[in-house]
């Protein structure tokens, strides 16, 4: 099997950090919770994890920091959406075969033509320019023409008109990208940008990505619909109180430029006093297991190949917001999470519910 480009670019990534480890695969797979086969075939390119956890634990037990761990997970973002190209591509490239003994077409006759016109001694009529024959009785030049010339001037002519409109009507106000705004100057709703979705790379996007950032999102305006833009904008839908469809439809793009929620938010700084007055029996390790599962952004939402979703500073997944009477909104409301999060630790006293976070921390090589 050939890997996509975005595999190819995840497995260098892995296996960089695997070497910079000085690890093997099987010592690695232990201390990330995973068999070392199967980290080799993530290294060598031979697959790509469903669960981004699995990947997130390798990384941390290799010593990756935060820039390295939000680079990391672009790139399997990217890696998992070819998940399924190998097959669309060898659909295109081997489509299939013509039946070998088609049945033959008979050819059509050719359309008889007219005999062209020609003069008394057997050679064709010369046509004369009109400044030197201006017409007999009025008559315009070119209707003296013979009838294959006369077409000739009537399709360029089409052709020309057809020209100019197209000009005309693209010209005006056309975007670098491509895309014309719409009428009143909405460029989401031109017909460039019906729906504006994960992968795309285009002036629609950086539409998106501008009314994010005007809404208080932290994204870059780069025009790479990516995962930090996915994350953001899911993030708005739920605030806005649409569904988290993950994709800028006709009722999210109302809401962007109708700016009808902030994603104004906590600061990381305030996420871990928070962390260490709510988990009083361990700040510390509460505070690791939340930078390491979100960076302590209270609006972190990471998606899942099953279609589930986690959700804020502790990541709390769909399934647990449901034990927990919880929303993706109250998901998002810093002080809701981390108290919901306290709560999960207290089933045990412990971190069982982050086993990620809880053996990278373990293990991570102390600098």
């Amino acid at each position: 099997m050939v890997a996509s480009p975005h595999t190819e670019k995840f497995a260098a990534r892995l296996r960089m950090l695997k070497d910079r480890s000085g690890r093997g695969y099987d010592r690695l797979g232990k201390e990330a919770g995973v068999s070392g086969s199967s980290l080799h075939r993530y290294c060598s390119g031979l697959s790509v994890p469903a669960d981004y956890r699995v990947v997130h634990s390798f990384a941390k037990v290799c010593g990756a920091d935060a820039e390295e761990l939000r680079e990391l997970h672009r790139l399997w973002a990217l890696a998992d959406t070819d998940r399924d190209a190998p097959a669309a591509a060898t659909a295109e490239k081997n489509p299939e075969p013509e039946p070998e003994h088609a049945p033959e077409r008979e050819p059509e006759p050719e359309p008889e033509r007219e005999p062209e016109p020609v003069s008394d001694d057997g050679t064709p009529p010369e046509v004369t320019p009109p400044e030197a024959t201006p017409g007999e009785a009025g008559q315009p030049w070119r209707s003296r023409l013979p009838a294959k010339v006369s077409s000739r001037f009537a399709i360029l002519a089409t052709v020309a008109a057809v020209v100019l409109v197209a000009g005309f009507v693209w010209l005006p106000g056309r975007s670098a990208g491509g895309a014309a705004p719409a009428a009143d100057g909405r460029l989401l709703y031109s017909p460039a940008c019906t729906t504006v979705s994960m992968g795309q790379h285009d002036e629609c996007v950086r539409e998106v990505q501008t009314l994010l950032a005007r809404a208080k999102g932290k994204l870059a305006v780069d025009g790479d619909f990516g995962p930090e833009t996915l994350r953001r904008l899911t993030a708005f839908q739920v605030l806005a109180g649409l569904p988290a469809t993950s994709v800028a439809d006709d009722a999210t793009k109302e809401a962007l430029y109708a700016q009808k929620a902030s994603m104004t938010t906590w600061s990381p700084a305030e996420v871990a006093k928070r962390i260490r007055a709510v988990f009083v029996e361990d700040p510390e390790t509460a505070v690791a297991v939340a930078r390491c599962a979100s960076f302590l952004d209270p609006l972190y939402v990471l998606p899942n190949t099953n279609g589930s979703r986690n959700w804020g500073v502790f990541q709390i997944s769909d399934a647990r917001l449901r034990d927990l009477d919880g929303t993706p909104l109250r998901a998002f409301d810093p002080d809701w999470n981390i108290k919901a999060a306290h709560r999960l630790w207290s089933v045990r006293h412990d971190f069982h519910d982050w086993p990620s976070c809880e053996a990278a921390l373990k293990n991570t090589p102390k600098s």
